[in-house]
């Protein structure tokens, strides 16, 4: 599992398993967001992610974002769950590169 830092409270990674929840909890990370939609193949269904994550300890948010399509309410979305969420947090999706553009949108939009 590749994590990259973004800030210090946000950092971003490729589509996790759910073997990786307990390393995750491990690094200190308190929130994990899912950006990747379960259509896509590959995707690990963000409901199982989910239970691992609260069973951890974890916050949870399913965002799914299509690959090329954001939307505002996708950012809008985003905004808020980073707003409220404990922080630090890991959001990933495929490959770490949507969660990375939707974060430079939501710091964008709030100037």
């Amino acid at each position: 599992m590749e994590i990259r830092q973004i800030t210090e409270d946000y950092s971003v990674a490729p589509q996790i398993g759910l073997e990786h929840v307990p390393l995750i909890k491990a690094a200190g990370f308190k929130s994990i967001i899912s950006n990747r939609p379960d259509t896509e193949d590959g995707a690990v269904p963000h409901d199982a992610v989910e239970a691992a994550a609260r069973e951890a300890g974890l916050e949870f948010r399913y965002i799914p974002v299509i690959s090329g399509q954001m939307t505002q309410e996708n950012v809008d979305d985003q905004a808020a769950a980073l707003g409220s969420l404990p922080k630090p947090v890991l959001a990933y999706c495929r490959s770490g590169a949507r969660c990375t553009n939707l974060y430079a949108l939501v710091r964008e939009q709030q100037g």
